[in-house]
């Protein structure tokens, strides 16, 4: 068989070599530390779809070596539960061919690509991947873009609700449908309703009940939607299945944090911190614990007796933690804001300005992320460096961008008052 022919065949794979992964900005090869830490941990989703996109990661790298040791777990995995379906073997068995292939062993790759087709053959479906209806590589390929970058949540929906028409009883695509809707919401462009997610987690939950990290998050939306004192208690329940599981320990602070409970908050990160030192998501929590103290400090200030220390602690730990997120992770966009606000509290305008620059040099910032950082470096140049004309023409850009988030009325607003004067 030709080089040529080879590769197509491979082209045609459905595999982790094959979703683009590294089409869009935002690909942050730190992903790899978080995935590894998740691995150690048996209540995780599907361990050998973590291996599997661990293995990629590693090619990514270059580290060939361990990228193929990662397989043969995966594999020997899948292998070892008889209950297991084949098709949860073709990623697999697609990720060896293209890895055997990089390395130049075309014979080695091409008995992969047989064995794919073989697999099709078994499950008397057709031999093109292309026509060949798996919900487990649509499951997995929902799971990978959704634990790979912001910017895959829309294909991971599509991906496990094409899982879901097959297998609409799977608890782990309903989790990942659940989880993919629930951080869909999050964002200020108004396209997905705030609630749609309340009942998809909790069908998650009914489907998996040892599923902590699902309880987290209904408890999160419970509370999203006023309902602390219900989410709490779906909050305290996975604390107690899984005391020791970082996703859970991180969600549950993420709770405390919103319900102002913010020694409990620091007190889960910080355990959650030991387990994964290098996770940004967790460093970026902490430094938001020390904000929220820092003003209410500063608020306090004004009303009792002197706190400047107390306040200088607060905004010392929020800047280093928030330093930390990006040593972790400079893609990590929503921290830039929020290290610059802290900068400007304490006078520091250019470094403050900086990091306003540069997170809006992103080209792969959502438009709701753009007016949300547009009308705060707009705030920033309004108020600190008395620039009225550049702030205009900040708030202008905010509206001239679809979508209606909070930041959008709040430039609108003044852009009215200001044509008023």
């Amino acid at each position: 068989m030709s080089e040529k022919t080879l590769e197509d065949q491979l082209k045609n794979l459905r595999c982790h070599f094959t979703w683009n992964l590294q089409d869009k900005e935002g690909y942050d090869i730190s992903k790899t530390q978080t995935l590894s830490d998740q691995m150690e941990f048996p209540h995780a989703y599907n361990r050998y779809m973590r291996h599997n996109r661990k293995a990629y990661m590693e090619y990514v790298q270059g580290d060939y070596t361990e990228a193929m040791a990662r397989l043969r777990e995966a594999e020997e995995l899948c292998l070892s539960n008889s209950n297991q379906s084949p098709a949860k073997l073709l990623v697999i068995y697609g990720n060896y061919a293209w890895l055997y292939y990089t390395l130049k062993e075309h014979e080695t790759a091409q008995l992969y690509v047989e064995k794919v087709e073989s697999i099709y053959q078994e499950l008397k479906q057709s031999t093109d991947p292309k026509l060949f209806n798996c919900p487990e590589i649509d499951g997995e390929q929902g799971w990978t873009l959704l634990l790979y970058s912001v910017l895959y949540y829309e294909q991971a929906k599509e991906c496990f609700e094409k899982a879901l028409k097959s297998a609409p009883e799977d608890p782990d695509w309903n989790t990942g449908y659940a989880m993919t809707i629930y951080r869909l919401e999050s964002f200020q462009d108004g396209k997905y309703p705030d609630h749609h997610s309340l009942d998809l987690l909790k069908r998650a939950i009914e489907l998996n009940p040892k599923d902590s990290v699902v309880k987290t998050l209904f408890g999160l939306k419970l509370q999203a939607l006023k309902r602390e004192d219900e989410g709490l208690k779906y909050i305290e329940e996975a604390l107690e299945q899984t005391p020791d599981l970082p996703s859970c320990l991180r969600y549950a602070a993420k709770f405390y944090r919103k319900a102002r409970m913010i020694d409990e908050a620091l007190y889960l990160l910080t355990k959650a911190l030991g387990l994964q030192p290098k996770s940004a998501f967790l460093h970026h929590q902490i430094g938001l614990c020390h904000r929220s103290k820092f003003f209410v400090a500063k608020k306090s200030e004004h009303r009792d007796n002197p706190r400047q220390e107390e306040i200088n602690e607060h905004i010392e730990k929020a800047i280093d933690y928030f330093k930390l997120t990006l040593e972790c992770d400079k893609s990590f966009r929503g921290v830039y804001a929020d290290l610059a606000n802290m900068y400007k509290e304490i006078g520091e305008y250019q470094k403050a300005e900086e990091l306003f620059k540069t997170v809006l040099s992103f080209k792969s910032l959502r438009g709701d992320e753009r007016q949300v950082n547009l009308y705060q470096y707009g705030s920033f140049l309004w108020y600190c460096k008395k620039s009225e004309k550049e702030a205009i023409n900040l708030y202008k850009q905010v509206l001239l961008i679809p979508g209606s988030c909070s930041e959008s009325k709040k430039c609108e607003s003044i852009l009215e008052k200001m044509a008023k004067r």
